[in-house]
């Protein structure tokens, strides 16, 4: 067949096309190898190093030979010659920077937010369930997320979120507040129990071997979409429980930064009789403090943790009605808030001026609650609902009017019991008012479930909670999740981790070194087991370090410390008084600490330090 004369011309015009696309290319790799690039120390050494070698050894087998002979060299070199290439190189990169600072891209802020947690998958399973699978999520303590009404993440306010979250207090710092977060904060929000054992994703792999078996578990993890299929079957046994705490777990309550949900869930899913008795309000914020602080570190690309519980937190924490006119909320606040409420909120955020308008209104978190446990804390006292500025469809108003006529004709006979003259004018008072209505009410320290059995004034609540003993601290190994009271902390340490720290005795010099790749080593007195945790930190021409304790912030026993680098006839040397911090130290606190040059480390590039730690109280010394 011949061709025709249009078939011709097209073929001549795509290889005339072909021809431009390659020259192109051409000419933007040899502007590409023009550009100065910036090299570090090694770099500049090894391009240097292979030009002379490669002319001085024209017999030799090529790059690979040179490159090989340059690294011999670079590992042989002391650190005074390397220094030299140090400067050279620093010297290449502020040239580039000067001569080219438009080719620079200026370091942006993150305007993406990559996560798993996916409240519409989980939304979309609850649909299809039948009533008798209902009925077993609710005998597990999860049926709370049967009201789920939410499908979608706000992505941006995540984000906003995020960038206020403070791991190392547990709160957010947002509205010129400090708002601290507790188990109790995510049995509000979500409607899970935060009192009970202590959920434990650990142990033996024997004991769970059966379990990864039968869900094809790998080390990335369970393939979210077995569960679905299992969910799909209409049985209510065991295996259906266990898969729908694995299916909330990996999709909503605790995902991580993979797709899949976690096989550490197996170590708690081995007796499905027990999942109703654990304390899934302390966990969830446990592991979303653990993967917001690994997402911190670079860690990973995706965040982990419940966002959505950050999300409800904002809406119910942040008033925006100017007007006082706040609907009442219920518990769970899940169930308040669905993609039209949700929808208006943000609506109303934009119009404000973005997120962080509004106000803190004051919460007494317990209130309106109905597990037993809080009305306990309230000693049967009647309550009123709070305000969250959501406004709800007429199904949940009219529902919330018989649970009010219901509630007020069991509170009647009580009022005459409490010293509550303005009870009838609290029914409609605002958040931000609700002490006239409460300032009789006791309640315990939101740190019982840590082991204060404090019972205080709601009023004096708060100063009670930021002097508390008691206050949870976190292990500070980045692969435990472990958080209690500083006491349980130590014991935990001891016992648990007793091979990844040094243990000392208080007036005795201690040396230690840190690697490469340590940003930190835990210090365990052998008296008392306290904790303290030297930290390293990395500057243009040095090491910072500093010495925290481990415990809480208005802890009242002083700790006194020596820090000594030696390097030949010269030393470093700083005195100090140790800080308090809840567990690791995160960026560059207001403190002291010892700035140690890099001359200092030895060849292996360890820095070698000599610690002495003492109790100031042993020597009546007031360092107030």
């Amino acid at each position: 067949m011949v061709p025709s004369e249009g078939d011709a011309s097209m073929v001549k015009r795509k290889a005339e096309e072909h021809e431009l696309e390659g020259k192109r290319k051409k000419k933007k790799k040899k502007k590409q190898a023009d550009t100065p690039r910036p090299a570090c120390s090694w770099v500049y050494f090894s391009r240097e190093f292979i030009k002379e070698y490669s002319a001085s050894h024209p017999e030799s087998s090529g790059l690979k030979a040179a490159t090989k002979a340059a690294s011999d060299a670079w590992k042989s070199m002391s650190h005074e010659e390397k220094a030299k290439y140090t400067r050279h190189a620093r010297e290449v990169w502020d040239d580039y920077l000067s001569a080219a600072p438009a080719r620079i891209p200026k370091p942006r802020k993150q305007t993406k937010l990559v996560t798993r947690c996916s409240p519409g998958r989980l939304f979309n399973v609850l649909q299809r369930l039948t009533p008798e699978q209902k009925d077993a999520v609710n005998s597990m303590g999860f049926g709370s997320l049967l009201s789920l009404r939410c499908r979608t993440l706000r992505r941006s306010l995540c984000l906003w979120l995020l960038e206020r979250f403070n791991t190392t207090q547990r709160s957010l710092e947002i509205c010129g507040e400090c708002i601290p977060l507790y188990p109790s904060d995510v049995e509000l929000v979500m409607g899970l129990a935060a009192s009970g054992k202590d959920v434990v994703n650990s142990g033996p792999d024997d004991l769970i071997a059966d379990l990864r078996r039968s869900y094809n578990a790998s080390n990335n993890g369970i393939s979210v979409r077995l569960l679905e299929e299992r969910l799909a079957v209409p049985e209510a046994g065991d295996d259906f429980k266990r898969s729908f705490v694995l299916y909330a777990l990996g999709t909503l309550l605790s995902p991580t930064a993979r797709l899949d949900a976690s096989p550490s869930f197996l170590h708690f899913l081995t007796n499905m009789d027990v999942i109703h008795q654990y304390n899934w309000g302390k966990f969830l914020l446990d592991r979303l403090v653990r993967e917001v602080s690994r997402y911190r570190q670079g860690k990973q690309r995706a965040v982990g943790g419940c966002l959505l519980f950050l999300q409800l937190f904002y809406y119910e924490s942040i008033s925006i009605e100017r007007s006082g006119a706040l609907a009442p909320t219920v518990f769970p606040c899940l169930s308040s808030w669905g993609e039209e409420e949700i929808t208006e909120r943000e609506k109303r955020e934009r119009e404000l001026g973005g997120y962080g308008s509004g106000e803190v209104i004051c919460k007494e978190r317990c209130l309106g609650m109905e597990s037993s446990e809080y009305r306990c804390q309230l000693d049967g006292l009647p309550v009123r609902k709070l305000s969250t500025g959501a406004e709800h469809g007429p199904e949940f108003e009219q529902e919330r009017s018989r649970t009010d006529e219901e509630q007020m004709n069991r509170d009647i006979t009580s009022i005459d019991e409490v010293d509550m003259p303005n009870f009838l004018d609290s029914q409609s008072v605002v958040c931000r008012n609700i002490e006239v209505a409460v300032d009789s009410i006791r309640s315990l320290c939101r740190n019982k479930v840590y082991g204060c059995n404090e019972t205080v004034d709601y009023a004096k609540n708060n100063a009670h909670e930021e002097t508390c003993m008691y206050a949870p601290c976190a292990c500070p190994l980045l692969a435990c999740n472990f958080v209690s009271s500083s006491e349980q902390l130590s014991l935990h340490f001891s016992s648990k981790h007793w091979d990844s720290g040094r243990r000392f005795r208080y007036n005795s010099p201690l040396s230690v070194s840190l690697g490469i790749n340590e940003d930190f080593l835990v210090l365990q007195a052998e008296e008392d087991g306290v904790l303290f945790l030297l930290n390293k930190g990395l500057e243009t021409i040095g090491h910072t370090v500093m010495l925290t304790c481990i415990g809480p912030s208005m802890s009242k026993e002083k700790f006194l410390y020596d820090l000594v680098s030696e390097r030949g006839i010269s030393s470093l040397r700083l005195k100090s008084l140790t800080e308090y911090f809840p567990g690791r130290v995160e960026g560059f606190p207001p403190m002291d600490f010892l700035l140690i040059p890099f001359r200092f480390l030895d060849s292996s590039g360890k820095l070698n330090l000599e610690v002495c730690i003492w109790n100031s109280t042993e020597f009546g010394l007031d360092y107030s």
